[in-house]
């Protein structure tokens, strides 16, 4: 078995593994500059596996911000039929890509 763990972070919880890169929710961090998720609720490595209540104590995944930036427009639309009413709204997510350096 692999080493991995689930952090989370931004309300969301994420399975993530060293060397992978992966979008958050945005946080305040510099680019190329360096994230520190302590919010980890579940370590595996190899046979071990190490389960938090809800989090574990001391463990912590280090990442690197790669980018920041906004997904592609989503465009929200309201629309009532029979009374000439319709709204159209347009909305980019904001987020943070890190690359997951070391547990």
């Amino acid at each position: 078995m692999a080493k991995l763990a689930v952090i989370q972070t931004g309300g969301k919880q994420y399975i993530v593994k060293p060397g992978d890169s992966l979008k958050i929710e945005k946080i305040k961090a510099v680019k190329d500059g360096d994230v520190i998720f302590d919010k980890v609720l579940l370590t595996v490595d190899g046979e071990k596996v190490n389960i938090g209540r809800p989090f574990i104590e001391g463990a912590r995944v280090e990442a690197k911000v790669e980018k920041e930036g906004r997904t592609k427009k989503i465009t929200v639309i309201r629309y009532k039929s029979k009374t000439r009413y319709h709204k159209k709204k347009g909305h980019r997510q904001p987020y943070t890509q890190v690359l997951i350096s070391k547990f």
